[in-house]
């Protein structure tokens, strides 16, 4: 069972703005045109106004209000720019994220490479309000734009030899700074198994609080998976690679005792150095009790059925 999620009340920014053949194949010129009207103009990452846009009065499937727009765009782990959550907004500011291509290979029928602005026609962007739950026990709740991940390999048809899906971060480091510190394995690099990649939850994002995905949230286009640890939500993808073996991930090649392969969030295992039974909700100044797999138990419990999650972490 999905949960109840809104759809979208906001024609995304980079939508209205330069798809309006787009919007006319969907039939909904008209009401789309009143709605990019009201969207907001969204301010530059390093000037962020006060005033959210209005999707700041929405609320996920549990009741809980999405967070600023504000939060969400100037509170990012994002290594390939810092390690400093406050300064990737800053430095990502120049990063340019349009146009964007995104390659599909590996055990398909049609592999491909995809323009996001193809894939945004293809695909019409969708509103998802998910939590985001960080492994470092903080977390947020976002509006995200996108559309699901399975829509895409159905698309480039996986062979019966295909049991994971590998992704892979753009790699520039003459534009994305942290990429020249030593010690990290890039481009950052992630994997899903294909039951986890197709299910219903799992979503690219190209957009963000009724506009579009800002540098320092993972522009061009990045992957949501809402019921694991936000590492798994690789930003700024460029390459998405079916292959039959689990591949390797940044942050488990470092250190494959404190980041598993599947990450799935579980209050019941603990982080070698921390506690996961709690987290702090960016805004908030107590803390709250974790839900096991974010609160999506009754939607994805089922694809780890006699797994043992202490170990398969």
């Amino acid at each position: 069972m999905i949960p109840k999620i809104p759809s979208s009340e906001i024609t995304p920014k980079h939508v209205y703005l330069s798809r309006r053949d787009f919007i006319k194949a969907a039939g909904v010129l008209a009401g789309s045109m009143a709605l990019a009207a009201c969207a907001p103009d969204l301010p530059e990452a390093t000037q962020i106004s006060a005033a959210d846009p209005a999707t700041s009065a929405k609320t996920d499937e549990l009741g809980d209000p999405v967070n600023s727009f504000k939060d969400i765009t100037n509170y990012n782990n994002y290594y390939e720019f810092t390690t400093d959550k406050e300064g990737v907004a800053r430095l990502s500011k120049d990063f340019k994220t349009s146009p964007w291509d995104v390659e599909v290979s590996g055990l398909v029928k049609n592999p491909r490479k995809f323009g996001v602005e193809d894939l945004i026609k293809s695909f019409p962007p969708e509103e998802r309000i998910y939590r985001l739950r960080c492994v470092e026990a903080w977390s947020m709740v976002i509006p995200w734009m996108g559309f699901p991940l399975s829509k895409l390999l159905s698309l480039v048809e996986p062979t019966s030899d295909a049991k994971y899906v590998r992704f892979e971060t753009v790699f520039k480091p003459d534009e994305m700074p942290g990429l020249r510190q030593p010690g990290y394995p890039w481009p950052y690099q992630e994997g899903l198994r294909l039951d986890e990649a197709m299910h219903d939850l799992t979503i690219l994002a190209t957009g963000l609080y009724g506009g579009e995905l800002l540098p320092q949230s993972g522009g061009g286009i990045r992957l949501v998976v809402p019921w694991k640890y936000g590492f798994k939500s690789i930003k700024a993808v460029v390459k998405i690679e079916l292959v039959a073996e689990q591949p390797a991930t940044l942050w488990n090649d470092i250190a494959s005792n404190e980041y598993g392969f599947y990450a799935n969030v579980n209050p019941r295992v603990d982080h070698p150095r921390w506690s996961q039974a709690t987290e702090r909700r960016i805004g908030e100044l107590s803390r709250r009790a974790s839900r096991m797999f974010n609160g999506y138990e009754e939607q994805v419990a089922s694809l780890y059925d006699g797994m043992d999650l202490a170990k398969n972490y």
